[in-house]
């Protein structure tokens, strides 16, 4: 198990919480010290079954100065993504085939 955590965050911080409490063995990565790849990030969004744009905080000013009301490929939105990682929505968990955002923190347990 793994969560993709940031620690200024406090989504973030309840969902390693929920982690913490659960007793089961999970990985911390902070995503925003070590970066992501590519195909990690395509992995991370096949699990979760979602469009690259649906990852993306919105409310960045990264993405309103850079990216928003910009004709982006998917490619485009991950490649924005995995060079601003702050731009990646969070916490997210992996559980094997299984993957959420915890937003709110509580959908975490449904993984588990």
């Amino acid at each position: 198990m793994k969560i993709y955590h940031n620690p200024r965050c406090s989504k973030s911080r309840q969902g390693l919480t929920i982690l913490e409490n659960s007793n089961f063995e999970f990985e911390i990565i902070k995503y925003l010290e070590s970066s992501i790849s590519k195909e990690e990030l395509q992995n991370i969004l096949n699990l979760l079954n979602i469009s690259p744009i649906d990852l993306v905080r919105k409310n960045e000013s990264i993405w309103k100065e850079n990216y928003k009301g910009k004709e982006l490929s998917d490619d485009d939105i991950i490649t924005a993504m995995v060079e601003n990682p702050k731009l990646i929505e969070r916490p997210i968990v992996i559980n094997n085939d299984k993957a959420v955002i915890g937003r709110p923190p509580e959908i975490i347990k449904t993984i588990l």
